[in-house]
């Protein structure tokens, strides 16, 4: 039986978080996207885990299987990135995308945000069926709040109420 365990993300996990991210980009949707590209991925602590923001890790088994990252944005609002899940651990009999994204608007509610904002890619069909299916709606770019860290790659945005 898997047992999956969502916690906060610890600086010993930096090589894990790179090691699942990386391969889904590069590889899964052949986005052109290097390790340097992403300065947020050497700096988890001071660049989400200020103010309100967190990143938290998935590991089924002791393996780190996903990865989701909550930025604060300021006025209540943060920003969802970095969720991944290794493909070999997708899908609701795993619960990990599930897992992730529960524990990531739990904590955004118990620390008082009221939005949440994300953007993704075209090629992530599925992501945009699992972002649908709990709660979140599509915005134009139009209505990102100024402050939303907006990816090159980025070209459909989402937007989830807490309150």
């Amino acid at each position: 039986m898997n047992s999956l365990q969502v916690r906060r993300f610890s600086p010993v996990d930096v090589r894990s978080v790179i090691d699942v991210i990386l391969p889904i980009q590069r590889e899964e949707f052949g986005i052109a996207i290097t390790e340097s590209d992403q300065p947020d991925l050497h700096d988890i602590p001071g660049f989400y885990q200020v103010g309100n923001g967190d990143f938290f890790v998935a590991e089924i088994d002791g393996r780190l299987v996903g990865t989701i990252g909550l930025k604060d944005i300021g006025s209540g609002q943060g920003a969802l990135r970095k969720m991944f899940v290794a493909s070999d651990f997708r899908g609701r009999d795993h619960g990990v995308a599930h897992g992730l994204l529960h524990h990531l608007l739990s904590e955004a509610r118990a620390r008082g945000l009221q939005e949440i904002y994300l953007g993704t890619t075209d090629r992530f069909l599925a992501a945009h069926r699992f972002y649908e299916k709990n709660g979140f709606h599509p915005v134009p770019v139009e209505v990102l709040p100024p402050s939303f860290p907006r990816m090159a790659v980025d070209t459909r945005f989402y937007r989830l109420d807490l309150s």
